[in-house]
């Protein structure tokens, strides 16, 4: 018989090298969160025991900035290899199925729009990505001379995410038609087996050529509920 792979995709042989710092980026903005929402960071602090206004920079948000940053830079890796993952999917070599998981009528394309759908996402995702720390300006006649830029990280912060769960919502769709066409299932003990349960649930059996919109809008609602389930927290 003809010889195996020697090597898989990254996508598949990288993913605790991946995900594992994007984990460690989002605990990092968790921890940080916590600390300014609950700090006095209001300027001037006023201070009714000695009835005085205290001017200070406790409100200057570097490391909230620096922080989102970071998470934005690691979920860009994250998603990255999803792309990668979804590129797979559309080659036969790899899952013994038709090009682009396509049903059996001539010229069908399947999910090829997805991997389209997936790669403009992810642009959009490098693009929020760049560090909105790098930014500077001086106001109020210099007296102002530094700014963190932490409100625009966080602007950035939202629309990389939801460009992120394009991408996620895009690969879960492919995914989970791969999986039907081999008639293949996760152990339902198992977290990954209850997430295909959830996503089966949702995404309808019709494999015909046709807008896949809603089914990407209601893959990418799934992940909340995904994380609930790796957890041990869903309802």
């Amino acid at each position: 018989p003809p010889l195996g792979r020697i090597q898989d995709p990254y996508g598949f042989r990288c993913v605790p090298q991946i995900h594992g710092p994007a984990q460690d980026a989002a605990d990092a903005l968790e921890e940080v969160l916590v600390v300014e929402i609950n700090a006095a960071a209001e300027n001037p602090l006023i201070s009714p025991e000695d009835m005085a206004a205290y001017h200070h920079g406790g409100f200057y948000q570097a490391q909230l900035a620096l922080a989102l940053d970071h998470f934005r830079l690691a979920v860009t890796q994250v998603a990255r290899l999803s792309t990668s993952r979804l590129s797979t999917l559309n080659e036969p070599a790899y899952t013994r199925l038709r090009p682009f998981l396509a049903d059996h009528e001539p010229a069908s394309s399947g999910v090829m729009i997805l991997e389209y759908a997936a790669a403009a996402a992810l642009g959009d995702l490098r693009a929020f990505s760049a560090p909105a720390s790098l930014g500077h300006a001086v106001l109020s006649r210099g007296v102002e001379e530094q700014a963190s830029f932490a409100s625009l990280a966080a602007r950035q912060t939202l629309r990389a995410c939801g460009a992120y769960r394009l991408v996620v919502g895009c690969e879960l769709v492919s995914a989970v038609r791969a999986l039907r066409q081999r008639d293949l299932r996760p152990d339902p003990e198992l977290p990954v087996g209850r997430a295909m349960e959830l996503a089966e649930s949702v995404l309808g059996l019709d494999q015909t050529d046709r807008p896949l919109t809603d089914d990407v809008t209601a893959a990418a609602a799934l992940l909340d509920r995904f994380t609930d389930i790796w957890r041990g927290s869903e309802s």
